[in-house]
């Protein structure tokens, strides 16, 4: 491949629980002019994917812990968002003003478990979404409608905007995927002067995902989803687990 082309899909509606977003999507790409070939890649939002699939909930009606009120002192954030926080995580890793960085459900180490309150809805300034309950499920209920739909053998990723340790500035994260192995493992091969390539296995949906970040915007764009064509990934039944660093690799948590 030495080409890229990422397209973002125009005048997707603001999603409401229960929306089908197969259907959104493919709509989107009737309106670009995209048909859909073997080797495109869909990545959408994790915002829209939880929003359809009900992942709500008002912070306001949920009753604090003891832990979560300590934790609110700390952070400075309302008990209510703290409890949300915590009922999606598995454990904490940071705590500090302003900062909540947990172990969520699905492994993702991130600022408040995902927990997430903007782009959420208008009208509520207490509603968040949750991360999808199986972001892997997600995509792959997602590509066999679009298979069902096209024919076309695609890849969907659903991505997500983290933070990294020692760098400044959120990227793009894969946090589910469908037919695609997430990382892809070069050891053994060799580089240009034909030494044997010992460690270098690299974020495949993980630079998809950020790539399409940068149509998708951060903000006010209204830009969910990114058809991606020319991407070199190894198809397959992979899942984003295979993202998650094992805690005995982890040198730094």
């Amino acid at each position: 491949m030495d080409q890229l082309q990422l397209t973002a899909l125009a005048d997707i509606p603001l999603i409401r629980p229960g929306d089908d977003l197969a259907a959104i999507v493919l709509a989107g790409l009737a309106r670009a002019e995209l048909t859909l070939q073997d080797g495109d890649v869909i990545v959408i939002a994790q915002k829209i994917v939880s929003k359809a699939e009900g992942r709500l909930l008002h912070w306001r009606e949920l009753t604090p812990s003891a832990q979560a009120l300590e934790l609110a002192a700390l952070t400075g954030k309302h008990p209510g968002h703290v409890q949300a926080i915590l009922d999606d995580s598995l454990s904490i890793v940071r705590v500090a003003r302003g900062v909540l960085i947990t172990e969520q459900r699905a492994g993702w180490i991130c600022a408040n478990a995902g927990v997430d309150h903007s782009n959420v809805d208008g009208d509520s300034d207490d509603l968040l979404t949750l991360l999808p309950e199986d972001a892997d499920r997600s995509a792959q209920r997602l590509r066999e409608r679009l298979a069902d739909a096209t024919g076309a053998q695609v890849a969907v990723i659903i991505n997500d905007t983290h933070g990294r340790a020692w760098r400044m500035g959120a990227v793009g994260v894969a946090i589910g995927v469908a037919g695609i192995i997430p990382v892809t493992d070069l050891r053994g091969h060799p580089d240009l002067f034909g030494m044997t390539l010992r460690s270098s296995e690299v974020g495949t949906a993980d630079e998809i995902a950020s790539a399409a970040s940068l149509l998708m915007g951060q903000s006010d764009e209204g830009r969910p989803v990114v058809h991606v064509r020319g991407a070199p990934f190894q198809a397959g039944e992979g899942s984003a687990r295979a993202i998650v660093r094992p805690p005995q690799l982890d040198l730094f948590r």
